[in-house]
């Protein structure tokens, strides 16, 4: 499995467990096979966008890609604690990372919102690809700049800045010019 999609296997095994093909996943997710292929063997850095159709489908939330054991109780991350990155990009046929997500709440069984701090890094490519899903999320800028395109709008946010917006508009989040940014970002996404 590549270091680049670590949650591919997850995918796979939860796929699997439900005795569904990828040909089921792709009808159901409205994605392509080689997309669902490319998730699972890691040979692609995925989007979110193709992942939470596939969470959709599987009947799971994001997070759980992301989780390894789950916690009845609160779930306390420390900061000095090491924290286990998953890495998305917002290109089709990535190879390397966009995004780099840092889970808060990893292995909180039964949660609703999927909290990160998320690094974003400048994105060599010139055309935007906006996504949407069911939901909403919620951004507060950490450090840098960052731009959002929220249907026709478009938005810089400052540190200290947040937005919250519905996840159904087609959206696009990424850093000002060739700076990194850091943001916290909560995502609820309906199972």
């Amino acid at each position: 499995m590549s270091e680049k999609n670590k949650i591919g296997n997850k995918v796979k095994l939860l796929r699997e467990a439900r005795k569904l093909s990828i040909d089921d996943v792709s009808e159901r997710s409205n994605l392509n096979v080689k997309t669902i292929e490319n998730i699972e063997n890691g040979a692609l850095v995925p989007s979110l966008t193709p992942l939470i159709k596939i969470a959709r489908v599987l009947g799971v939330r994001l997070g759980t890609f992301m989780d390894d054991m789950e916690q009845f109780g609160p779930v306390v991350t420390r900061a000095k604690e090491e924290k286990s990155v998953t890495r998305f990009s917002d290109r089709g046929n990535a190879v390397s990372s966009d995004l780099d997500f840092y889970t808060l709440a990893q292995n909180k069984t039964g949660r609703h919102m999927e909290p990160f701090i998320v690094d974003i890094y400048p994105s060599s490519e010139t055309e935007i690809k906006m996504s949407s899903h069911e939901g909403e999320e919620f951004i507060f800028v950490l450090s840098g700049n960052v731009i959002i395109k929220y249907g026709k709008d478009t938005y810089e946010l400052k540190e200290g800045d947040s937005i919250y917006y519905d996840s159904i508009v087609p959206h696009h989040v990424h850093s000002k010019g060739m700076e990194n940014a850091k943001i916290l970002a909560v995502v609820y996404t309906p199972v």
